[in-house]
C-alpha cells in the first residue's frame, strides 16, 4: 500500500483495511521499509483503538533514510534495539507480536541478531520472533537462540523452489512457514501486464516481468484459467487455494489496496482441489519459472 506498486490512495488503503477487518482478516504484516515507515504509520491510523482485534507482524533489517534511499541490510544488536523502537513508534503500541528479521545481515552473525531479539521478548517489546528468507542452517541455528516462530519466505505456484528443504525444517522444528507474493506478485490473477503497470512501479524492473519472460510465464496462468473456468474461480483464487492446501502449518498473505481483490482472494477458501486437479497443475507446470525473483539473484 506504500511503495512499489505504482500510485497509491490513503483513502482508499484505509477503506480496504477497514473492510478486511470486517471480513474477519485478523493477520497484518508490514515491515519498518515499506514506504521507509510510511507503512507503519497507515497501519497505526488504521487500527488505531482495534490492536486487540488482530495479530501485528513487522520486520527490520533492510535499512531505508528517511528520502527512501537505501542502507543495506542491518542485523547489528544496537540497531534491532533502534529499529525495534522506531516501529513501536510509527505504529502506536507497545509491543509487536510478530517481530521478523526482514533478510540476515553476511556481516552479522545470526545468532548476535536473534539473541538481541531475544532481549526485546524479555522487555516485553516484542511477543515471538520471526525470520525471513533464510536458509534451513541459519534457521536451525536462530532458533536454538530463541524459539521462531514463524519463517516468511516467497512460495507460489511460479516460486517452488524453497519449499521442500525449508518446510521440513519448519515442520520439524514446529515453525510455521509464512508465504509472501503467494500470487506472484500480482502475474498469477491474470490481470498483469506490463503495460497494465503504471511507470513507477517497481514490477517493471523485475527480471520476471520483462516482455520475453512475462509472455512465456504465461503458461502458469493458463494453467490456472483452465482449471478456474472448470470450478467457476478466477486463477488468483485457484493460485492461493494451491498455496494453502500445500501445508497444514502454513499461513499466506496476499497484499492489495482494493476491497474488490481482497474479497476475491478470501474467495479462495471455498476451493479445494482434487488430487487430480494437484497433478494436472504438477504435470503441466514448467520445471522452473523465466527470470529471476530480484534483479541482483
Amino acid at each position: 500500500m506504500s511503495e512499489f506498486y505504482g500510485s497509491s490512495d490513503e483513502t482508499t488503503n484505509m477503506e480496504t483495511l477497514q473492510a478486511a477487518l470486517d471480513s474477519g482478516v485478523n493477520f497484518f504484516d508490514t515491515a519498518d521499509m515499506y514506504g521507509a515507515g510510511h507503512n507503519e504509520k497507515l497501519l497505526g491510523k488504521a487500527f488505531a483503538g482495534k490492536w486487540g482485534q488482530i495479530t501485528l507482524a513487522t520486520k527490520f533489517g533492510v535499512v531505508r533514510g528517511e528520502d527512501g534511499s537505501w542502507g543495506g541490510i542491518n542485523g547489528n544488536p544496537n540497531y534491532v534495539m533502534h529499529a525495534c523502537d522506531k516501529s513501536l513508534q510509527r505504529l502506536g503500541v507497545d509491543c509487536i507480536d510478530l517481530y521478523y528479521m526482514h533478510r540476515p545481515d553476511p556481516e552479522t552473525p545470526i545468532e548476535e541478531t536473534v539473541g538481541a531479539m531475544s532481549k526485546l521478548v524479555k522487555m516485553g517489546k516484542v511477543r515471538l520472533l520471526g525470520l525471513s528468507e533464510v536458509d534451513p542452517s541459519h534457521l536451525r541455528r536462530a532458533h536454538h537462540i530463541h524459539p521462531i516462530s514463524a519463517l516468511q519466505t516467497e512460495f507460489s505456484l511460479w516460486t517452488r523452489e524453497p519449499f521442500e528443504e525449508v518446510i521440513s525444517t519448519c515442520r520439524e522444528l514446529g515453525i510455521t512457514f509464512v508465504s509472501y507474493s503467494p500470487l506472484g506478485r500480482g502475474f498469477l490473477s491474470g490481470q498483469v501486464s506490463r503495460e497494465s503497470l503504471e511507470a513507477n512501479d517497481w514490477r517493471l524492473g523485475l527480471p520476471r516481468f520483462q516482455q520475453d519472460t512475462i509472455q512465456k510465464n504465461q503458461v502458469f496462468v493458463e494453467i490456472l484459467r483452465d482449471i478456474a473456468n472448470r470450478k467457476g474461480a478466477t486463477p488468483a483464487q485457484i493460485a492461493l487455494a494451491w498455496v494453502l492446501q500445500k501445508e497444514l502449518n502454513l499461513a499466506t498473505i496476499p497484499g492489495t489496496r482494493q476491497i474488490g481483490r481482497l474479497r476475491e482472494n478470501l474467495g479462495a477458501l471455498q476451493y479445494e482441489l482434487s488430487e487430480a486437479e494437484l497433478e494436472e497443475i504438477h504435470s503441466r507446470l514448467p520445471t522452473q519459472t523465466l527470470g529471476a525473483r530480484y534483479p541482483d539473484s
